[in-house]
């Protein structure tokens, strides 16, 4: 049984998946709570995320007939960052013949590349390879036993804030369940929507949540840039509040009704009720003066996804697609607006493969960081009876899961 564990902004999602008799895993559960005690991507209030996180896991537990013990989970947002790094190591002595290139040449090379400088409060959450170089021949996934005198690896090193980490695993060890490990989001989103020939040909992953949107960029089938934006569907919401001077929990109901973000989308005929505020009569407005609302703000984000991914990188195109998942993938329009935004017609919403189970339940853009981190996580299980009880977990179990998850994660690419 594998169990993923989405804390978002907005909600948090839960998929629990079981492998069938003849070894393919299908989902066997979800469900899907209000978030408490987060803002922006971070928990906030402890107790009340911890609430939440229990919640969501007992619903899924019900709807999967299991019980859980641990569960995956995933980070995203500011407290992210990503660099890339190289290292050089020797095979050979000097004026000694070649020799074919081993495991242990290959962990060296991978100790060199991560020997970076970090703030203490930073911790390594992935190393993932981009390419090996063999005497100035590049482009090579696998350099095992090849002939060579000099090895060269480039690499992406994403860190994470320790203090997040560790608020994550104290809210969901106060839920009464273990952390088994932590992916990057967009890296689960990955799993979930993005094919091999995307990955290769260069394409970027944009997660839009509710407090931020996560940016991951692809090219030659691995990551080369890592980031985010403190900005998501919220600041949307707060701009129609804002505007219509009603309650944002009204304009989030507007906005998921009736939200249309690229004006030739928009229906003339359509019409939402917004409800009045201190007795005020219900006043009906149009779809596209909640268009008018949204657009402006819809491409500033996009345009502000633009502007970091060409601080960040020195790519001037991508010949893959541009995947758009998470909650504000769901808008009316959105494609075309960001076909707009960065002038291509490679543009397309992330829907998560399906695994079996009630495929409704997690058809959407905004459960493929779930359903990817089942998927990535798929492999690195100690399968446990389906009964296994809360409060006879056993620690060692624990420790060998998140050891096979790091190792799993570290040739990941």
């Amino acid at each position: 049984m594998i169990v993923g564990l989405d804390i978002g902004t907005s909600w948090i999602r839960v998929a629990i998946a079981e492998f069938d008799e003849d070894g393919t895993l299908k989902i066997a559960g979800t469900a899907c709570e209000k978030s408490i005690g987060l803002r922006n991507g971070n928990i906030v209030n402890i107790e009340a995320a911890s609430n939440a996180i229990r919640n969501a896991i007992e619903n899924a537990e019900q709807n999967a007939g299991v019980e859980v013990h641990s569960c995956f989970t995933i980070v995203g947002g500011d407290q992210i960052e990503g660099m890339n790094a190289t290292g050089k190591v020797a095979v050979s002595s000097k004026g000694k013949a070649q020799r074919e290139i081993s495991e242990d040449d290959i962990n060296r090379v991978k100790e060199s590349a991560t020997a970076v400088q970090m703030s203490l409060d930073r911790e390594m959450l992935h190393v993932i390879t981009q390419e090996y170089i063999v005497d100035h021949i590049s482009g090579i996934k696998d350099p095992m036993h090849r002939l060579g005198v000099c090895l060269e690896a480039a690499v992406h090193i994403i860190t994470a804030s320790k203090t997040t980490i560790q608020n994550m695993r104290s809210c969901i060890n106060r839920a009464g369940y273990n952390m088994d490990g932590v992916m990057l989001k967009t890296l689960a989103d990955v799993h979930a929507v993005a094919n091999e020939d995307e990955m290769e040909l260069g394409s970027i992953i944009v997660d839009m949540g509710a407090g931020t949107t996560d940016i991951l960029v692809l090219l030659h089938g691995a990551p080369v840039c890592t980031a985010s934006i403190p900005v998501g569907g919220n600041l949307v919401t707060n701009d129609i509040a804002l505007m219509l001077g009603i309650p944002v929990a009204e304009a989030e109901r507007i906005k998921v009704e009736a939200g249309c973000c690229y004006m030739d989308n928009v229906d003339p005929r359509r019409t939402v009720i917004v409800n009045g505020v201190g007795g005020q009569h219900p006043r009906e407005i149009s779809q596209g003066e909640i268009c008018e609302i949204i657009a402006p703000r819809v491409e500033e984000i996009f345009e502000m996804v633009k502007d970091k991914i060409i601080e960040k990188t020195t790519l001037t195109s991508i010949s893959g697609n541009i995947i758009l998942t998470g909650g504000g993938a769901k808008m009316d329009g959105i494609v075309e607006c960001v076909q707009d935004s960065f002038d291509t017609d490679n543009v397309r919403i992330g829907y998560p493969e399906k695994m079996g189970g009630i495929e409704e339940d997690y058809e959407g853009p905004d459960w493929a960081t779930v359903i990817g981190l089942v998927r990535a996580c798929k492999d690195t299980v100690v399968r446990q009876p389906k009964k296994a009880k809360k409060n006879s977990r056993n620690s060692k179990v624990g420790e060998h899961v998140e050891n096979k998850f790091l190792k799993m994660l570290k040739s990941l690419f």
